[in-house]
């Protein structure tokens, strides 16, 4: 894992060429929707591209997490299919539907099911490389691809892979101090439960911090985003816990009135508990500040999985789930 972590920035400017290099077959329909499906590392890729494209992107954009495409979807929406081994379940069953609305269907995987059903039918599809053992490291092919298919339809600006660009050089130079940084976060997060909190435009991250944390610790962890988190679980915080540790991810140039928010929260929130830090982005795009913060949280969650001597590539239990699943 740690192999795999190091190689993220010569993965972003690996999925930048192969991003560039996408181009498919006209649709008969103008576009009016983009319809992802994707789960894990393929569906947090997804996530990501929402927040990114939400300023720039002429239509919206909607991500499902599940078995079924929504009734909504018709022959005006471009429906990318991700899955990096080609074979995830939910993915696949929606793939199946999509099928029968007229959709204009895009595949990303490095292989499986999914791109041979691409290739028996005709249907556009992006070979992503194979051979990553762990699909969570290859969230990286995921994203740029799916912006790489949004810039093929001329939905969003060339200018967003160059974001990419820049922040893949950002990451890789100050790949040392970004994991002298993670070594410190992860003994502040030693023996506690982590609960991430980030504005509303970044939720991809604190989803992506919480997930590495969950699979290479294998720790729970909870995250949550400002303001939404003002309506409801602010009020939760009514009780000393010395169990639970703050991470607040922030931004320079984070929306005025949600910066106020934040700096009021951690005040009211550091009265319960006396594990809180902020960390704050680098970079001058959301995607350069987004991918800082996510290389940063990577490298939490293997030095946790250090701490903890857990082995942070094992996931037996989705092993088992899946095993399970099968008989049925």
């Amino acid at each position: 894992m740690d192999k795999m972590i190091a190689r993220f920035p010569a993965q972003l400017e690996e999925a930048v060429q192969i991003a560039n290099q996408i181009n498919f077959t006209k649709h008969s329909s103008p576009i009016r929707a983009v319809f992802i499906s994707g789960l894990g590392g393929s569906g947090i890729g997804g996530g990501f591209v929402q927040d990114f494209v939400r300023t720039t992107c002429k239509v919206p954009v909607v991500v499902s997490k599940g078995y079924q495409a929504p009734n909504w979807v018709n022959k005006h929406t471009l429906a990318i299919c991700s899955s990096y081994s080609g074979n995830t379940e939910e993915t696949l069953s929606t793939f199946e539907q999509l099928l029968e609305t007229g959709a204009k269907i895009v595949c990303i995987s490095s292989g499986g099911k999914l791109i041979e059903q691409a290739k028996k039918l005709g249907l556009d599809y992006v070979q992503l490389p194979g051979g990553w053992s762990s699909p969570r490291a290859c969230m990286g092919y995921s994203i740029v691809a799916q912006l790489g298919v949004l810039r093929a339809a001329r939905l969003i600006p060339q200018k967003l892979l160059n974001n990419v660009t820049a922040a893949q050089k950002l990451v890789n130079r100050d790949q040392a101090s970004i994991q002298k940084s993670a070594r410190k976060i992860a003994g502040f997060l030693h023996g506690k439960t982590p609960v991430v909190y980030i504005a509303d435009t970044m939720e991809a991250v604190a989803v992506r911090w919480r997930q590495q944390i969950n699979e290479n610790a294998k720790m729970l962890c909870w995250h949550h985003v400002v303001p939404e988190m003002n309506h409801n679980e602010l009020v939760g915080w009514r009780d000393q816990r010395s169990d639970l540790a703050v991470i607040w991810l922030r931004n320079r140039d984070d929306f005025g009135r949600t910066s106020i928010r934040m700096d009021i929260n951690k005040e009211i929130v550091e009265h319960y508990t006396q594990t809180s830090i902020e960390l704050w982005s680098k970079g001058k795009s959301l995607i350069e500040k987004a991918f800082y913060l996510v290389h940063l949280g990577d490298w939490v969650s293997l030095y946790l999985a250090e701490l903890r001597n857990i082995d942070p590539v094992e996931i037996k239990v989705i092993d088992f789930l899946k095993g399970e699943l099968a008989k049925v």
